[in-house]
């Protein structure tokens, strides 16, 4: 179950934000996408899941042309997709648990013994216990992060998306969310897809890179081969993190 781009363009008026952007994201894998802040990660991203139309180009999500997709066929991809948002985005109004209920109780008939077996099963595969009355003022930034990564796999995703999900993290707590994506990534097998701007986070948990620079791919490949490179925008972009590959 692989995501395949092809040739993704994307202006808003006279400005050309993505520039024909071809990859392929691999199952099993984490896929990261790096660059500078308006290089286009997040305006590829809403086009990869059609929360935003590209002006070209192709997506697909297991050969089905995702911006082609009648309705039927776009719910079911989207069902498939889970999605951890750079703040997390929770419902600051509803618990933690019906926070991670929410989808479920949105797109399901499930019984409400089910979706808090649910509940709590999700919680409990991020390291997260007696929180479920809990309000998200009430949680740590790294809980918060937790708790949106349970909501994100409720519907067990065959597609995962992680939007900055070490941003406003101390380094230790970031790693404890790195090694949790990498985890659930080879447990359930996921096509992840990580929007990033932290070397650290690539070269401990990435598999494959895909790095934009103004709008455009200017290279892809795997973290042990971005020492080698000599991309200048690459080097530059390593260079001004601070972080020795």
């Amino acid at each position: 179950m692989t995501i395949v781009i092809k040739n993704i363009k994307k202006r808003f008026e006279d400005k050309e934000v993505l520039k024909g952007i071809s990859f392929e994201f691999e199952r099993g894998k984490i896929n990261m996408i790096i660059g500078a802040s308006g290089s286009g990660k997040t305006v590829l991203t809403k086009c990869m899941v059609r929360l935003m139309e590209p002006d070209e180009g192709e997506v697909y999500y297991d050969g089905i042309n995702i911006l082609q997709a009648d309705s039927k066929q776009l719910r079911q991809i989207r069902r498939k997709i889970g999605m951890l948002f750079q703040s997390a985005a929770l419902f600051d109004s509803l618990t933690v648990a019906e926070n991670v209920a929410f989808p479920l109780r949105m797109f399901t008939r499930w019984s409400e013994k089910e979706i808090m077996e649910r509940v709590r099963y999700c919680l409990h595969r991020v390291n997260l216990y007696d929180v479920e009355n809990l309000y998200p003022g009430e949680l740590s930034g790294g809980m918060k992060k937790r708790v949106g990564i349970a909501r994100a796999i409720v519907f067990n995703p065959t597609y995962l998306f992680c939007d900055e999900p070490n941003s406003g993290l101390d380094p230790k707590t970031a790693a404890v969310i790195d090694d949790l994506i990498k985890e659930l990534t080879e447990e359930m097998n996921t096509t992840t897809v990580v929007i990033s701007h932290d070397i650290r986070s690539v070269m401990q948990i990435g598999d494959k890179i895909l790095f934009l620079y103004n709008g455009r791919k200017e290279w892809e490949g795997h973290p042990s081969e971005i020492r080698y490179s000599d991309n200048p925008h690459l080097i530059e972009f390593i260079e001004t993190s601070g972080v020795r590959v």
